[in-house]
C-alpha cells in the first residue's frame, strides 16, 4: 500500500507543478499579448507621425520649387497643371 501512496503523492506533486507552470504560462501569455497591443498602437502612432512629416516634406518641396529652386520644378509644374485642370472641370460643371 505504501508504494501506491507514494505513487499517488508523486503524481499529485507532478500535477501540481504542471498546473503551476500552466498558470505561469497563462500570465506570461497575457503579458505578451498586452505588450503586443501596446507595440501595435505605438507603431500606428509612429506611422501617423511619419505620414504627417511626409506631407510637410512634400509641401516644403513644392514651396522651394515655387520660390525658384531648380529641384522638383517639373513635379510642381505637373501639380499646378493638375490643379488648373481640376478648377477648369469645376467651372465647367458650374456652367452646366
Amino acid at each position: 500500500m505504501s508504494s501506491i501512496e507514494d505513487i499517488a503523492d508523486s503524481l499529485e506533486n507532478k500535477i501540481s507543478k504542471v498546473l503551476h507552470k500552466l498558470e505561469l504560462l497563462k500570465q506570461t501569455n497575457l503579458k505578451l499579448t498586452e505588450e503586443l497591443e501596446n507595440s501595435r498602437q505605438e507603431i500606428q502612432s509612429q506611422q501617423k507621425h511619419i505620414a504627417g512629416w511626409e506631407e510637410k516634406y512634400e509641401a516644403l518641396k513644392m514651396a522651394n520649387s515655387i520660390l525658384g529652386s531648380d529641384e522638383n520644378k517639373r513635379d510642381t509644374k505637373l501639380k499646378i497643371n493638375a490643379l488648373i485642370r481640376d478648377i477648369d472641370h469645376c467651372i465647367g460643371q458650374l456652367s452646366d
